[in-house]
């Protein structure tokens, strides 16, 4: 089916400002609050929220096979069910409908009124119930650094890394819309020279991770396996994903069996879901491959994306310094190829599912995707703008985290990602 959403032609008749991250041909999905506290699914156009179960319950919809109450529901979860042919058949209507040549709703002042609110008027809420929530250790940059502090540079790569997207399975419950505080953890630490009794307290060594995340639809069941040439007809899209991490935590937890309270406490999303139908005009290869993955790995064509990241550090009451330039490009592993290796074993992937990428970091000393790598390891603090320095985050700063793919025709933004950190709670014995 064609993508008619995608045409880099198409104008609205709605207002949308230069460089926005929400031009016509994005058409995103998310859930929120609207001013008569109805919680709704709608997309967004510009600065406008679109109330896509007042756009169903009035017609707009007609000759698309949708269920009444679709769009009148709290998460996205029942229409990603739905699978790729209802996604795009959506989108390709809203185009159409928003279309500058169409004035069936434009011209309707009584359906707008119900239809279309002003993004100060709505409160973004999270867009899926994530039951299940994976992580993985993606980007061959990323890996390499942390290898080389914690290992031996020579070795920083495990055997296992060029063979498997290595992954873990973190905590879904924890994960927030942006905009949501997010309170310093407490927690063990490693013993101090000359001790054997570990640390406890709030983390000293507090960390963003630069990352995408993907959200799938039901793909298979119990004992089933998604082929790799099949993969990405599960995805639905991706949001922003900053995997808040406590580095002093997790040093001291990690050995044997990975990540714990140093991952579990907080992970902040976009509140949009960016399609990858939105996205194709923003393919590339991936980096090559060495060794040449296992048969159920090996895909042929583009399957990374050309997405620009951002990272910013905003101390309170003062301005923000940008910290970390990157892009998804970097990947290693494609969401094709963890999505494959996910599901090899018959693992069932369910509708809402969400698979981060793993920290993001490029080539380059200012594509560092996390304070570990920025300060490598809080040796060398960065300088902010307001002539203050950071190892790792302090108290009362805000983490911005933006992303946009652009072209000589058109730019798909994700908008932004934010989270404030909040001193820790005072432990009660």
């Amino acid at each position: 089916m064609k993508i008619t959403a995608n045409n880099p032609n198409r104008k609205s008749w709605l207002k949308i400002t230069p460089n926005s991250d929400f031009p016509i041909q994005n058409i995103p999905f998310g859930v929120f609050l609207t001013r008569d506290d109805i919680i709704t699914i709608g997309t967004r156009i510009g600065d406008y929220a679109i109330d896509l179960g007042a756009l169903h319950q009035l017609g707009y919809f007609d000759g698309i096979p949708l269920t009444d109450d679709i769009f009148l529901q709290d998460t996205l979860n029942d229409f990603i069910a739905d699978g790729r042919k209802t996604w795009r058949l959506v989108r390709n209507r809203i185009a159409d409908i928003f279309d500058v040549t169409n004035g069936q709703l434009r011209d309707s002042a009584e359906h707008k009124d119900k239809i279309i609110f002003r993004m100060e008027e709505v409160e973004m809420l999270l867009p899926v119930s994530v039951g299940d929530y994976t992580d993985f250790y993606a980007s061959k940059e990323h890996a390499t650094n942390v290898g080389s502090l914690f290992r031996d540079p020579e070795n920083a790569l495990l055997p296992n890394w060029l063979h498997i997207p290595i992954g873990y399975h973190g905590r879904s419950s924890s994960i927030v819309p942006s905009g949501t505080p997010i309170r310093r953890p407490i927690g063990q630490t490693k013993p101090a020279e000359g001790t054997n009794t570990p640390g406890f307290g709030p983390s000293k060594a507090l960390d963003f991770e630069l990352e995408m995340a993907f959200i799938t639809t039901v793909a298979n069941d119990l004992g089933d396996r998604i082929p790799i040439e099949e993969a990405e007809d599960s995805i639905f899209g991706l949001v922003l994903f900053n995997d808040w991490s406590a580095r002093d935590i997790q040093a001291w937890e990690y050995v044997p069996l990975g990540p714990f309270l140093g991952k579990n406490f907080a992970s902040t999303i976009s509140p949009w879901i960016v399609t990858l139908d939105a996205l194709e005009p923003f393919r590339v290869n991936n980096p090559k491959q060495e060794p040449k993955p296992l048969p159920y790995l090996q895909q042929a064509g583009k399957h990374s994306f050309d997405i620009n990241l951002q990272m910013a550090i905003m101390p309170e009451d003062k301005e923000e310094t940008v910290v970390c330039n990157s892009n998804f490009k970097y990947m290693y592993w494609t969401m094709a190829q963890q999505l494959a290796h996910h599901t090899v074993n018959g693992c069932p992937i369910e509708s809402g599912d969400m698979m981060g990428s793993g920290t993001i970091s490029g080539p380059t000393k200012d594509s560092f995707g996390s304070m570990l790598e920025l300060t490598w390891r809080g040796q060398n603090p960065l300088k902010l703008n307001d002539g203050g320095e950071r190892k790792f985050i302090d108290d009362n700063d805000t983490i911005i985290m933006r992303g946009y793919a652009k072209n000589d025709e058109i730019r798909i933004g994700f908008g932004e990602c934010i989270g404030k950190i909040l001193p820790a709670t005072e432990f009660k014995k």
